[in-house]
């Protein structure tokens, strides 16, 4: 059944290669980003194009998760132009790499509100419209990192990630009783096939970023990224997250799993997420609130 959906953070990486595949198999997605005016002018063109060329539902609109302005304007051009939202996917994020503290406290705050507080802002825009419908799909693209074997130099990342898992497993059993489903991607450290790694921010203490680079951690980020690659198969393809995501969408409602991990690595986080995932199971069903566990029908 062809569904109207919306992603933040899609001008690249898992973003635009999720809203390619479901644009292809046959929805309507919205591909947000924010400045379309502007520095993602060249990429909202060519989303277009490739819309027009291979005859598929996929458009753009300006959304920047740092607006609460931006994100009501995005929902509300969406509802207006066709009727409704079937799926919000959680995507758009920031990665940094560096030594903890040679980050400054206001680029902890920063990436907050793109990966974290910027999800708060779209639900908050998009989440009256799903319980008005009273039925949807909340879709958030985490990371391996909140529970898996986390390496070094990516502390604020995986902090935020982390903030962003702890929201969306409790937003699920607030929304499970207005009828709206959520299901948590996770993926692995792909390092190929995707712009994370490459485009991921830098300390702003540059002096004492050397301090480590100088001193007894000297040649670790090189090991880091050197030491992810290797567990990576060869075959592992970033577009395996957005062929998942396709098949979660196009599930019946209310038979959609909690969480889903695609991690070619496999950095053990399905084990610890599947021991938590258990414990909030049993807690919810000790304290007689198993409703809360699944979305009600519609």
């Amino acid at each position: 059944m062809k569904q109207i959906i919306l992603i933040t953070g899609a001008s690249s990486g898992f973003g635009l290669l999720t809203a390619r595949a479901l644009a292809t198999a046959g929805h309507t997605v919205y591909a947000s980003m924010r400045d379309i005016a502007g520095r993602n002018a060249p990429q909202a063109e060519a989303i277009a194009r490739e819309a027009k060329e291979r005859g598929i539902d996929l458009r753009t609109v300006e959304l920047d998760v740092t607006s609460q302005t931006s994100a009501d304007a995005a929902v509300r051009h969406i509802v207006e132009t066709d009727g409704h939202l079937d799926v919000l996917v959680h995507n758009a994020g920031h990665m940094v790499f560096g030594p903890a503290e040679s980050f400054t406290a206001e680029q902890y705050a920063q990436l907050y509100d793109v990966n974290v507080l910027g999800t708060q802002r779209v639900n908050r825009a998009a989440l009256p419209q799903l319980r008005k419908q009273g039925k949807g799909l909340v879709l958030w693209v985490g990371s391996s990192s909140t529970r898996g074997g986390t390496p070094p130099y990516l502390a604020p990342y995986f902090a935020a990630k982390a903030a962003m898992d702890a929201l969306a497993v409790s937003y699920a059993g607030e929304l499970a009783r207005w009828g709206i489903e959520t299901t948590i991607m996770v993926p692995g450290a792909f390092t190929k096939g995707t712009n994370h790694f490459a485009h991921s921010g830098k300390p702003a203490d540059e002096a004492r970023a050397a301090e480590y680079d100088n001193g007894p951690y000297a040649g670790l980020p090189d090991a880091i990224l050197k030491g992810l690659s290797g567990l990576e198969p060869a075959d592992a393809d970033a577009g395996s997250v957005a062929t998942a995501m396709v098949e979660i969408v196009d599930m019946e409602h209310g038979k959609r799993p909690f969480r889903v991990h695609v991690d070619p690595s496999q950095d053990g986080a399905e084990v610890v997420n599947g021991v938590a995932d258990r414990v909030r199971t049993e807690m919810f069903r000790r304290i007689g609130l198993e409703d809360l566990l699944h979305p009600r029908r519609v």
